[in-house]
């Protein structure tokens, strides 16, 4: 919490860096008293009809009791925002309480100048999220009718606005929860301005090399010497106060010298330089800059503490970052033909986008592309990752129509929720390839706030998955996988022919497809390629279009030994011809190749995996790989992605009998006196009405004291009933005297506490309750978390020793749509017991699919509800039955991908 010299204080997250329409930055923040100044400025320099807009009258000045009204506010029934660029105020949102204590009136005020940023919209949405903290729940607002903008911001944010005009006014009221409408436009906002942002990154219409040098193979002159030849198609600009001249150009001494607008700034001097560089972009309109400069992150705590005052001081005036320690950005489109990177040329143009979060990978990921002759369309190295990432690169990439898929090479994800939800939507119309070791986890990026996950091993993993994305361990496997998916097309199925001239290897290929989830349809080995160029080549064009015309077959593994007069080249022509010609995937493997340079051009050594030959006259190119079984796992990769694609995803629908809001005032009153984070776990009467709000029902249970309470209880739930200890090791362990079954009457009950309390003697004789007996079924397990990083993550397994001994678990993070759910259910590998197993009928996996749809939504709608977990859950052939609800609460901690749009910090 940010203390105040006012009457309260508000949460650290109500300070954010926010991304405008235009692609520029600003800073959201509550007001501050000391701010009386900076508002009589900004209410002078408004024009006269703004300040009418505003108040009803003009008021050429604000008196000190109103300034003193307006930057005073509690935070809590009181509260206004401004957002700023370089300190200076561009607009106020305020809401004030009203005498029902869940309405607040809300109004806005916008400097002239910015005006058609998006800045009413983004305050609004950060008032709504802080107003509904406060539990109000309903804005309303007076609004003069020629006020078009404003209105327009209200009727716009995807809000059920009600309006009425009375007395010359337009009167609005709606409810501020979010709604799938308001969270699309949020979303559709946030999605538009970070590509905007981005591409004014990869695309500028000028450059400034800051540090640029004449030393031969120094950062600032490699970077302008790259920028140069690389025919950058706007003016370059090459800033060194010690130098006249520089790669034949003229110099200057600094950025405010330079006597046109400059948009991009790569940045290559020394750490302590940077902050007054910083400036001096900041005062010229520099849109972003390219930091090269290491010395931050990688420079412990005095490197932090450097990194984070960069960002703040570059977003406060307007700025994205990308690095520091950054290799630089990419450009291959002939309009812009941008190389501000070390590499040292212009990669060959195509249609695969990377991203890369540090300069060594980036290196690895450039030479990689340029070795398998891959083109590329845009690449852009983070470096450290201070600002700009991959979430940010996916927003851009989704419209760029020079991309067909892309490539991430991650170490860590600062938001992951965000990334799912990204990742998802761009993965149905490009592949996303990511490659991430499996020690990176769950975590930051050094420099920003620190979270700690508690998600369990693998649910990072199976978000991927659900995602759409294509996960792959090394930067091998990304290249392997993308040279598929950036020049071949999607097969339509799993069915693969095997093509070669050697039966043992053609049945080597086929045994690996069929381990990679392959269906092998034909293994073709009598094709004779020695017969000479004029003979083979023909009879190998034959053959393969031959099977490539199969209904049956969706791609085709050629796996070749060399032959004699017959290079790479020749046999991938005709494999690139046969394969546009069916509109079907072809992967060539060309195992005992000595010298592989010799067949392909870029191939450098027998240990390059992948390489692509392109065939002009075909119009298309083929995929080579050196290896066979790098060929399938490839294959099949992009196999599976393409089944994701083709899957009806299902809708994200609510089941019905959901109650949210009588949900959240159950909340608020639970925790009202609890402090902080401090968990509270609900007694199993209070967790049974609140699951029910969400038609999750518990099976009913009492505890007791006595015998004769036992006898009491059980003829209030009903004959037969089930005794259980209440210890949380036992109440599930029949084997140890923990749980007693179909107990029929009162004798038999008596005489079965007699006999637990012996059994459970060695164990301290711990409390006992009654509960109603349920059918008979397959005992499952549901466990939801709230995960700092994650945010909700819901688990399934089959209870026993499928998870508590093999940790045998399903992982999915929410929101879930109905392929999502059936998925998720059918995940563990011990699901195949709830088909019928051994003998033992089907359980009603529907009825558990909607008990997943609930506590999904239940999870999703309610981040105070911090674990819930039910164990076990009896799934019978007609329905399921919850025996024990395990439900802890607490005050929300703010979601990394929230109802406000916010950089991450």
């Amino acid at each position: 919490m940010v203390d105040q010299p006012g009457d309260g204080v508000y949460p650290e997250y109500w300070e954010a860096d926010v991304v405008l329409r235009d692609g520029g930055t600003a800073h959201v923040r509550p007001i501050h008293p000391s701010d009386s100044d900076a508002v009589q400025a900004f209410h002078t320099g408004q024009s006269q009809k703004s300040i009418y807009m505003r108040f009803f009258a003009f008021k050429a000045r604000l008196s000190s009791k109103e300034l003193k009204r307006f930057t005073e506010v509690d935070y809590k029934d009181r509260v206004a925002l401004v957002i700023t660029i370089g300190g200076e105020i561009l607009g106020i949102g305020r809401y004030d309480r009203l005498a029902d204590p869940e309405e607040a009136e809300v109004a806005f005020n916008i400097a002239d100048a910015h005006q058609g940023r998006g800045i009413g919209s983004i305050l609004l949405e950060h008032l709504a999220a802080a107003a509904r903290e406060n539990g109000i729940r309903k804005f309303s607002a007076e609004v003069l009718p020629e006020n078009r903008k404003m209105l327009m911001v209200f009727s716009d944010a995807g809000y059920d606005v009600r309006r009425h005009f009375d007395d010359g006014v337009v009167s609005l009221e709606f409810n501020i929860d979010p709604t799938e409408k308001s969270r699309a436009v949020m979303e559709s906002r946030e999605h538009r301005a970070e590509a905007r942002s981005i591409q004014e990154l990869l695309a500028p219409s000028s450059v400034a090399v800051i540090g640029a040098s004449r030393k031969w193979g120094t950062v600032g002159y490699q970077l302008l010497e790259h920028i140069i030849e690389g025919g950058f198609t706007g003016p370059v600009y090459a800033i060194n106060p010690e130098a006249l001249e520089l790669a034949g150009m003229l110099s200057f001494g600094k950025l405010s010298d330079v006597p046109d607008p400059v948009r991009l700034a790569i940045i290559a001097v020394p750490y302590e330089e940077v902050p007054k560089v910083v400036a001096d972009c900041a005062a010229a309109g520099v849109k972003g800059v390219v930091v090269a400069t290491a010395g931050y992150a990688d420079d412990g705590d005095r490197g932090l503490a450097r990194q984070r005052e960069l960002v703040r001081q570059a977003r406060s005036n307007g700025m994205r970052v990308i690095g520091p320690a950054s290799l630089g950005i990419v450009n291959t489109n002939p309009a812009v033909s941008l190389n501000a990177s070390m590499a040292p040329s212009l990669p060959r143009r195509g249609g695969l986008g990377l991203f890369s979060q540090s300069a060594a990978i980036g290196v690895a990921l450039y030479a990689a592309s340029s070795r398998r002759r891959l083109g590329i369309s845009t690449f852009l190295s983070a470096g450290n990752r201070a600002d700009v990432s991959g979430n940010d690169m996916m927003q851009f990439w989704e419209d760029d129509a020079d991309t067909a898929a892309v490539g991430l090479y991650l170490e860590s994800i600062g938001n992951p929720r965000k990334f799912s939800r990204l990742a998802r939507r761009l993965a149905r119309t490009k592949p996303v390839i990511v490659a991430k070791s499996d020690s990176m986890g769950l975590q930051l990026p050094p420099g920003h706030a620190v979270r700690t996950t508690q998600a369990p091993p693998g649910a990072l993993d199976a978000m991927m998955r659900q995602s759409g994305v294509i996960r792959v361990e090394t930067i091998e496997q990304l290249m392997d996988v993308a040279q598929i998916v950036a020049g071949q097309p999607l097969p339509a199925g799993a069915d693969i022919a095997v093509f070669s001239n050697s039966r043992a290897l053609g049945k080597v290929v086929a045994d690996s497809a069929a381990a990679n989830g392959l269906g092998v349809e034909r293994i073709v080995t009598d094709v004779d390629l020695d017969a000479g160029m004029s003979l083979a080549l023909p009879a190998l064009r034959q053959s393969l279009a031959g099977i490539l015309a199969a209904d049956t077959i969706h791609a085709v593994v050629v796996a070749l030994l060399p032959a004699r007069g017959l290079t790479v080249e020749k046999i991938a022509g005709v494999l690139a011809e046969c394969s546009a010609a069916a509109g079907k995937p072809v992967v060539a493997a060309f195992t005992g190749i000595l010298d592989p340079s010799v067949y392909v051009e870029g191939m450098v050594g027998a240990e390059s995996a992948v390489h692509s030959v392109e065939d002009e006259s075909a119009g298309g190119s083929v995929p080579c790989y050196s290896n066979p079984g790098a060929a399938v796992a490839a294959l099949a990769a992009v196999v599976k992605y393409a089944q994701w694609v083709d899957r009806d995803k299902g809708l994200f629908v609510e089941p019905a009998g959901c109650d949210a809001e009588s949900v959240r005032t159950e909340l608020e009153e639970l925790l009202h006196d609890v402090p902080g984070e401090q968990l509270l776990q609900l007694d199993p009467v209070k967790a049974a009405t609140l699951l029910s709000h969400y038609g999750i029902h518990v099976v009913p249970s009492a505890g007791f004291e006595t015998p004769d309470e036992a006898v009491a209880a059980a003829e209030r739930l009903g004959w037969p009933v089930v005794l259980k200890t209440t210890d949380p090791a036992l109440r599930h362990r029949l084997d140890l005297g923990g749980v007693r079954l179909d107990i029929q009457d009162a004798d038999s009950l008596r005489l079965n506490i007699i006999q637990m309390h012996r059994a459970l003697a060695p164990y301290g004789s711990p409390s006992m309750e009654v509960q109603t007996m349920a059918p008979v079924g397959q005992a499952c397990t549901f466990r939801a978390i709230e995960d700092p990083l994650l945010g909700p993550v819901i688990s399934f397994g089959l209870a026993g020793d499928a998870v508590n001994l093999l940790e045998d678990w399903a992982h999915r993070v929410p929101p879930l749509s109905g392929a999502d759910v059936h998925d998720f259910i059918r995940a563990p590998r011990a699901a195949r017991k709830l088909f019928g197993y051994q003998g033992l009928p089907a359980v009603d996996v529907a009825a558990l699919e909607d008990l997943a749809a609930r506590l999904t939504r239940l999870k999703d709608n309610h981040p105070e509800i911090a674990l819930v977990e039910f164990n076990p859950v009896l799934a019978g052939p007609r329905g399921v039955s919850i025996l024990a609800a395990d439900v802890r609460i607490a005050n929300a901690a703010q979601r990394t991908d929230s109802a406000r749009r916010a950089m991450r910090s």
